[in-house]
């Protein structure tokens, strides 16, 4: 029996790491200076993101999960995607003294993770299904 090839192994594993670093980094720049909560004239407050720096987020990972999950490197679309996020708002928020920054942080990784292996999967199947037309 052969052992497996540590190449592979290690490809996903930087892949991984990558991708981790790119959600970080996207998290910095598009919510990260963002810090100012608005307060409403009822005296509610909001924020402190805009929905327009959250699409930009969005709308920016989804280059790299695309291109990490085109070329089979799925732990790194959905994992390291999902591991920069978490890290990211758990930097972010965990000065809240309520402690239930944690509860937030819990719902970025279970909605990143959700929604990286939701878009894998179509990346995955309409490349596929473009290799199998002879594309």
């Amino acid at each position: 029996m052969h052992p497996k090839p540590l190449k592979p192994v290690l490809l996903q594993l930087s892949q991984t790491l990558v991708l981790a670093g790119v959600s970080l980094a996207a998290w910095a720049a598009w919510l990260g200076w963002d810090q100012h909560r608005d307060v409403q004239p009822d005296g509610a407050t909001t924020g402190p993101y805009e929905a327009w720096q959250v699409i930009g987020l969005v709308l920016t990972l989804l280059v790299p999960v695309y291109l990490a999950a085109s070329r089979r490197y799925f732990a790194g679309a959905v994992l390291g995607t999902t591991l920069g996020l978490t890290i990211a708002a758990y930097l972010d928020w965990a000065d809240d003294s309520s402690g239930l920054f944690v509860v937030g942080v819990g719902m970025v990784m279970t909605g990143t993770l959700v929604a990286t292996a939701a878009a894998s999967a179509v990346i995955a199947s309409t490349k596929g299904a473009g290799r199998l037309n002879g594309a």
